[in-house]
């Protein structure tokens, strides 16, 4: 009674009274208490944790509620923090685990359990991205990396994606992706993206169920009557479109991975053939399917070569021109770069050719030294030709000194080719032989 008596009495006390006065230094002692109530929590969620308080992200059950709670925290930490303190909070996580004894498979613990949290496997792909980035830097990073990628390996089961068309009817968060995450062939405007993906052209993405809106790695595809043999043509959005009734080739023109955290999580080659499979039903009039490919190591090996081994490759041996010049690629290079952009003599030509077909062809441990021509001789095409200032941009002059190369995916022979190359032969097409010893 004594407290509703007194409520009642401040609730019809006018302001400015006396009574008014003497609860103000209660209600700002309240205010007071609430400020310092929520500033402790926000310490508390901004101190970072102890490897006391670490170690029951590797030891604890997955239902464990402080470890879980612990994890949100971390995980929170590490979303906003910087490059230096990701860093440092990484250090600090394999510094944690190293001091278990045994570790045993308490890092899969771990990484499964910061799964579970909040937008938890896109979380995953961009800390693997940070362990790439700095497990050479961070003793101990590199089991945990590996521990991650056989996880992600595992969820981003080619079984469990999705393919879905990238039309101009996309939502435009989409379509910005498209510009963000292009890596071949920049996408400049969105003139130039609304001609990607217009009707006489496909793009085709792999999502991913809990990632639903990024695209995973996407294929521009244009269509023609013959094989491409020239970039700057298909990119042109002034380049009258193609009838699809006509055409018979489907060019590749364009493979591109979004995610750095899934570097080495291939599924790529799965893309291309559900793609084929796609394009067939739609048009099963085309018959035959390619790629116009950039060689974005040429220009660096090319530069490496020294004057005794390009002879050898050129079959052009003078006896005025230094057998031990280490600089004699550097000039080749910048030659053949200027000679794409202007204009240049068959002989000019017929040596990039011939330099590029050598560094395309050449293996090690079985595999092409080229990462793109890697990539598709391991999905069973055949290196099909080389084209001379296929690619004028900045960047193509840069990495491959203008040249482009066609893989051939003939699905007939897709099988045998494989078989070659396991043998240390990959199949070429007539006229990338013609430029080999």
């Amino acid at each position: 009674m004594t407290e509703l008596h007194t409520l009642a009495r401040a609730s019809n006390t006018p302001p400015g009274r006396a009574d008014d006065d003497t609860d103000r230094p209660a209600a700002k002692a309240q205010e007071s208490s609430g400020l310092i109530t929520r500033l402790g929590r926000w310490w508390e969620r901004e101190r970072r944790l102890t490897p006391a308080e670490l170690k029951p992200l590797y030891t604890a059950r997955l239902t464990d509620v402080g470890a879980n709670r612990a994890a949100k925290q971390w995980c929170l930490q590490y979303g906003a923090a910087d490059g230096k303190d990701r860093r440092a909070m990484l250090t600090q996580l394999v510094e944690t685990g190293a001091r278990l004894d045994p570790r045993a498979d308490q890092g899969l613990l771990l990484l499964r359990r910061l799964n579970m949290q909040a937008a938890g496997l896109q979380f995953m792909v961009e800390l693997r991205a940070d362990m790439l980035r700095w497990r050479n830097q961070v003793a101990g990073l590199t089991v945990l990396e590996r521990e991650l990628e056989t996880l992600l390996s595992n969820w981003f089961d080619v079984g469990m994606l999705e393919l879905k068309p990238i039309t101009w009817d996309s939502p435009a968060s989409l379509l910005e992706k498209l510009i963000q995450y292009e890596a071949v062939h920049e996408i400049r405007s969105w003139d130039e993206l609304k001609h990607r993906v217009a009707d006489n052209r496909r793009c085709y993405a792999f999502f991913h169920p809990r990632m639903s809106d990024v695209p995973l790695i996407f294929v521009e595809v244009a269509f023609a009557h013959q094989m491409a043999d020239n970039v700057q043509v298909l990119l042109d959005p002034q380049t009258p479109a193609e009838s699809l009734n006509k055409a018979r080739w489907a060019i590749f023109y364009s493979i591109s991975n979004t995610q750095p955290g899934l570097r080495g999580i291939s599924f790529g080659n799965f893309l291309l053939k559900r793609v084929v499979d796609e394009l067939l039903r739609e048009m099963p009039r085309l018959k035959s399917f390619a790629t116009l490919s950039p060689i974005p190591g040429f220009t660096d090996w090319l530069k490496k070569q020294d004057n005794q081994t390009l002879q050898a490759l050129l079959h052009n041996r003078t006896e005025t021109e230094a057998r031990t010049d280490s600089h004699a690629g550097a000039r080749w290079a910048a030659k053949l770069q200027k000679a794409a952009a202007d204009a240049a003599s068959e002989l000019v030509q017929n040596a990039g050719l011939r330099l590029a077909a050598h560094y395309l062809t050449t293996m090690k441990n079985g595999r092409s030294i080229d990462p793109v021509a890697r990539f598709h001789l391991e999905n069973g095409a055949r290196m099909e030709r080389i084209n001379w200032a296929a690619d004028r941009s900045a960047k193509g002059l840069e990495q491959s000194c203008g040249l482009m190369v066609n893989y051939l995916y003939d699905l007939d022979e897709l099988d045998q080719n494989l078989v070659q190359l396991t043998a240390g032969k990959p199949n070429l097409g007539r006229n990338l032989k013609r430029l080999l010893p």
